[in-house]
């Protein structure tokens, strides 16, 4: 008897086979382990969710134009802070001014400085420099204090020796510990990455610390540590991936502030050089022109231009690092 829509049936009625009724059902172990879920992809969802807002699609449009702008714009022009120097006629002159002596040109759009130097190629010239800064002293910093912050977090020897040090060094304010780099050694480029790396690296390493802290004993750490995997493998391969997006947020917080750094350094007299055009050090050069009618373009473009470029560096960062958050994927 068989039941069909809750009639029962008797096979013999049919006239057909057991054979003909029923077929063995075939099982293939490959099979049953497939997922039927559409494939997942980290980094296309990551741009997914990035791409959907489109204020982070008109911030990296500013960043990509800034940054390259930046880069490009300084080896076309060949900039010469003194070509003008012996034409007093070429000082001090407002964006007006210059377009009526120089005519309508790149050169001209903000003016000229104290030299007669074009203002415009003043401030694009020295965001190169404050860039490859930030550029260099968060790749530093951010290289060194993940991969000793999770070793940190991991090992309790590291761990003892490491908070010993970071409760010595972590008392002393990061700027005068910068400020005094600078002026131990001669100014220059590298003298200020050396005084934002020297000790930059370890609060990111102490934060890096608590955030392994908190998932290294979870259930698969664990496995591995019983099987005997070693600290830096299973650091590399199941700690930082799991961080993507914390990490994300801290490049986000890190970049930005070198700028800022260095901006506040050569304001108060810690410069690169005299010879080093920053965006900090032509604020320094140019604070007096605030004050003076007609002076002001000077110091307000390289202002607002180092403005710009923090503000698009932490808004696509920190979105960016939002969408690295597996989370956000759904």
């Amino acid at each position: 008897m068989i039941s069909v829509n809750e009639e029962l049936y008797n096979l013999d009625d049919l006239g057909m086979t057991e054979e003909e009724l029923f077929s063995p059902v075939s099982h293939d172990q490959f099979d049953s382990e497939k997922i039927t879920a559409p494939r997942y992809s980290y980094w296309k969802s990551v741009f997914r969710v990035f791409f959907r807002n489109k204020v982070n699609i008109i911030a990296l449009s500013v960043l990509v134009f800034v940054v390259a702008f930046a880069y490009i714009y300084p080896q076309v022009t060949h900039y010469d802070p003194m070509a003008n120097i012996l034409d007093g006629t070429s000082k001090h002159l407002t964006p007006k001014q210059a377009i009526e002596k120089y005519g309508f040109n790149t050169h001209s759009l903000f003016g000229t400085g104290a030299s007669g130097q074009s203002t415009f190629d003043a401030v694009w010239y020295g965001s190169q420099i404050s860039l490859s800064l930030a550029f260099i002293c968060a790749a530093i910093n951010m290289t060194i204090g993940i991969l000793l912050g999770a070793v940190w977090g991991f090992s309790k020897k590291v761990d003892l020796f490491m908070t010993m040090i970071y409760q010595v060094i972590a008392n002393v304010p990061g700027i005068l510990v910068m400020a005094v780099m600078v002026m131990l050694f001669t100014a220059g480029f590298w003298t200020m990455v050396f005084a934002m790396t020297v000790t930059g690296w370890l609060g990111l390493a102490y934060f890096i610390r608590t955030q392994v802290l908190i998932i290294r004993d979870r259930e698969y750490n664990v496995a591995s540590r019983c099987l005997g995997t070693p600290i830096l493998r299973l650091t590399v391969k199941n700690i930082l991936p799991f961080m993507t997006s914390v990490i994300m947020l801290l490049l986000a917080e890190e970049v930005p502030s070198y700028i800022s750094y260095e901006v506040f350094l050569s304001y108060i007299g810690f410069s690169m050089g005299t010879e080093t055009i920053s965006l900090g050090r032509l604020i320094e050069m140019t604070q007096s022109s605030m004050l003076v009618p007609g002076w002001r373009w000077e110091f307000w473009a390289p202002v607002i231009l180092a403005s710009v470029i923090t503000l698009v560096l932490y808004l696509v960062g920190q979105n960016l690092g939002d969408a690295s958050d597996p989370r956000t994927h759904m």
